[in-house]
């Protein structure tokens, strides 16, 4: 078990701009993707962006992409999501997510079976 906790979701207008924190405990990065996801009410879960803990490569939703930026403070064992010039379709219920010990080019692909560990998640909503 890899206890994930999300923070930061919140309510923010149109344009503004959000930060969602995921504080991983109980393992150390090593090599593993670790995303983002999301799930808006009545539809199914996305990906929105994901990175490899082993290299630099990171990975984004077209929806996202130049808008969220995912990032990571190994100090911290955190993972953030910058969301920027948001929209009313952002809004949902954003989790966190990691692996197993994976290689780089399974994280590209912002696949749910990638992931073997979920937190609870944390609410976004974007008001027009």
């Amino acid at each position: 078990q890899v206890p994930l906790v999300e923070s930061g979701g919140g309510s923010v207008q149109a344009g503004g701009s959000l930060r969602i924190s995921c504080a991983v405990s109980g393992y150390t990065y090593s090599t593993r993707c670790m995303g983002w996801f999301r799930q808006a009410p009545g539809k199914q879960r996305e990906g929105v962006a994901a990175l490899y803990t082993g290299g630099v490569g990171t990975y984004y939703a077209d929806s996202v992409k130049g808008r969220f930026t995912i990032s990571r403070d190994n100090a911290k064992n955190t993972l953030y999501l910058q969301m920027n010039s948001l929209k009313p379709e952002d809004t949902a219920m954003y989790f966190c997510a990691a692996s197993r010990p994976t290689i780089a080019t399974t994280c590209s692909a912002l696949a749910q079976v990638t992931y073997n560990y979920w937190g609870q998640g944390t609410q976004v909503t974007v008001s027009s």
